[in-house]
């Protein structure tokens, strides 16, 4: 396997992973049966023209977006079990991991790891999944309702084994670091993947720039940027396709829109508070004042 660190902003950051070896293992296990099942039901709704099976995966996708990007990349990672932990340490080969050098350097790439990799992160996954377990029981009446199955059900049994996914990748991450199996790459495909997608929504602000300034926003002012953030956006919706195109992952589209979407949000819930607390602090500095005045 493979993996890509991919920072999506100055702060946060995208793994993903590549599985090199397609071979089935000959011993399918009853999880493998289930996902597979579980994700062919799911596309034949998906393709359905109307219905409570249509809307359904309408609500559920949505739900679907809604599950943080960090957890979609280590559910990636394959869980580590006894025969892949041998295979590992007896092989002796390093898995490697591939990111833009010249957005982040080795030792940031060693801290990404280590908090994919650390125990909050591990105890975060298991909480949850124990929490959706717990849940499941507490969900058992709805099955009696005709014609409709037991739709709280099964979400609390996906976001259990989504959960469980999501821990086990992070301890094959752990179990990689502590045995010095990782080496860390800088890809120049990588570099070359961000300074296309730079370029690309740079032409993108320019023309909404030229836009403005045609309407007559005097606020608005082309080749001028605003004043750089705390934190910064270093990729865009558009950049996942040329990201994935780059290095001939497919798959990395999805995943870096998803990662795009959740932190452009979180950004502006961020902004928005920063702005709501500086209006706070001039009602309070003029409060002050008036009652300084009138003494």
């Amino acid at each position: 396997m493979r993996l890509f660190l991919l920072p999506i902003s100055t702060k946060r950051s995208l793994i993903y992973c590549q599985r090199l070896n397609n071979q089935l293992s000959s011993k399918t296990t009853y999880v493998d049966k289930i996902t597979s099942r579980a994700s062919a039901t799911w596309l034949k709704w998906e393709k359905a023209e109307s219905g409570w099976q249509k809307k359904v995966t309408a609500y559920g996708n949505k739900l679907f977006e809604r599950i943080p990007h960090e957890e979609w990349g280590l559910k990636s990672i394959p869980p580590l079990s006894r025969r892949r932990e041998d295979e590992e340490l007896k092989g002796g080969k390093e898995v490697q991991v591939q990111y833009p050098g010249s957005l982040i350097d080795e030792e940031g790439v060693k801290e990404a790891l280590k908090t994919f990799a650390g125990t909050e992160r591990q105890s975060f996954h298991t909480k949850w999944m124990w929490g959706s377990i717990i849940g499941m029981p507490i969900s058992a009446p709805v099955a009696l309702l005709p014609v409709i199955p037991n739709l709280p059900f099964f979400y609390l049994l996906f976001r259990a084994w989504s959960h469980w996914k999501a821990r086990s990748g992070s301890q094959h991450i752990d179990f990689l670091l502590g045995r010095q199996l990782v080496h860390l790459t800088r890809s120049s495909s990588l570099d070359l993947a961000y300074a296309l997608g730079r370029m690309d929504a740079s032409m993108k602000t320019l023309d909404l720039e030229v836009k403005d300034a045609v309407e007559g926003d005097p606020n608005s002012k082309p080749g001028v940027e605003p004043a750089m953030e705390a934190e910064r956006m270093l990729l865009t919706q558009s950049s996942g396709r040329v990201i994935a195109d780059v290095v001939e992952v497919p798959e990395l589209v999805e995943h870096i829109q998803r990662a795009v979407k959740q932190v452009e949000k979180a950004l502006r819930g961020e902004k928005g508070l920063q702005e709501e607390k500086q209006e706070l602090d001039k009602v309070n500095k003029k409060a002050k004042e008036k009652a300084e005045i009138k003494r």
